[in-house]
C-alpha cells in the first residue's frame, strides 16, 4: 500500500500561496447531512473544489451492493478531471466530520494510481484553529489531464470479507452499539459480520480530531492483536469511515484492505449471518 501522508494546515497555506502544482479538495460529508455544498460555498480553504461524496466518489446500485460502492474508474477520472487534477499535482483533501470524507478521497484518489494525496490533520478545524482565511462560493476549476487506472490498494468483496476472519483480522471501526447490534440506524440488520473485531474509528484522532502518532496508532492496534504477519481488513457502515481506519494503520506502517460494500451490504444479504454482543 502506498503510505498514508498527512498535511498541516500552514504547510498547505504555504504551498497555496507558492501557486505550487496543486489541487485542495474539499469533501465535507456527513450521515445526517450527506451534500456538504452549502457549508463549502459559505466558506472554504482557498482553491478548494468540492467533491460530492456521495455521487463522486461512490456509484449508486442495488441494496445489495451497499450503499457507497466504490466508483467506477471512467466516472472517477471524469470527476478528478473536472476537479483539475493535473499529472503530478499534489492532492490535499479535507473535511469537517473526523476526517471521513477526506479519508474517503484519499483510499478512492491513491486506489486510481494518484501518486500524491495528502490529508489536511485535523480538517476545516485545524485549518480555522490556524487563524487561516477561508473564501466563500464556488471554485471552478480549470479542466485536469490526470489519468487514472484501478486497484493500486487492496480490496474485499463480500465473500473475501466473510472469510478474512479465519486467517487475519477484519476490524469493524462502527460505534460499540452498533458493532454489537444494539441500535442500527440505517441498515436492514443489527450486528456485525462474524468474527470481526470492534476497532472504532474514535481511536485514531486526538481530542482536536488529529491523527495519533504513528507509534501510538500502532500500539492501538498490535493490542487489537495486529502482528507483522497479519492479514488485516476494515469495514464499517458503508466503506467510508473504514477508509479513515486504513489511513490510520498506514501511518502505522500496517496494510488494511478496505471491504467496501461493508455492513451495508452484509446486512442487504439475507442468506449472510450476522453475530450480535460485543464478541467477534
Amino acid at each position: 500500500m502506498s503510505r498514508a501522508r498527512l498535511i498541516d494546515p500552514h504547510e498547505l497555506d504555504r504551498m497555496i500561496r507558492d501557486a505550487a502544482p496543486l489541487t485542495v479538495l474539499d469533501v465535507r460529508w456527513r450521515l445526517d447531512r450527506p451534500d456538504g455544498r452549502a457549508d463549502y460555498e459559505e466558506g472554504h480553504i482557498p482553491t478548494a473544489v468540492y467533491v460530492s461524496l456521495d455521487d463522486e466518489l461512490a456509484a449508486h446500485g442495488a441494496p445489495e451492493d451497499g450503499r457507497h460502492p466504490l466508483p467506477e474508474i471512467a466516472d472517477l477520472q471524469t470527476a478528478a478531471r473536472r476537479w483539475g487534477i493535473d499529472k503530478g499535482h499534489t492532492v490535499v483533501v479535507y473535511d469537517d466530520w473526523q476526517t471521513f470524507g477526506a479519508s474517503r478521497a484519499w483510499w478512492v484518489l491513491t486506489d486510481a494510481g494518484v501518486p500524491d494525496v495528502r490529508v489536511l490533520d485535523g480538517g476545516l478545524r485545524a485549518w480555522r484553529d490556524a487563524g487561516l482565511p477561508l473564501e466563500s462560493g464556488t471554485v471552478h476549476a480549470a479542466r485536469g489531464d490526470v489519468s487514472l487506472t484501478p486497484r493500486h490498494l487492496t480490496r474485499l468483496d463480500i465473500d473475501e470479507a466473510a472469510a478474512l476472519p479465519a486467517t487475519g483480522i477484519l476490524f469493524d471501526v462502527r460505534a460499540p452499539e452498533r458493532y454489537r447490534g444494539e441500535v442500527e440506524p440505517i441498515d436492514p440488520r443489527a450486528g456485525h459480520i462474524p468474527g470481526a473485531v470492534n476497532a472504532p474509528t474514535g481511536g485514531n484522532v486526538d481530542e482536536h480530531g488529529r491523527f495519533r502518532s504513528a507509534e501510538e496508532l500502532r500500539a492501538r492496534y498490535e493490542a487489537l492483536g495486529v502482528t507483522g504477519d497479519t492479514t488485516v481488513g476494515v469495514s464499517c457502515g458503508s466503506g467510508v469511515s473504514a477508509a479513515q481506519a486504513a489511513f490510520a494503520l498506514s501511518l502505522a506502517g500496517i496494510d488494511a484492505a478496505l471491504y467496501g460494500g461493508s455492513w451495508s451490504q452484509w446486512s442487504n444479504h439475507p442468506d449472510r449471518p450476522v453475530a450480535t454482543g460485543d464478541q467477534p
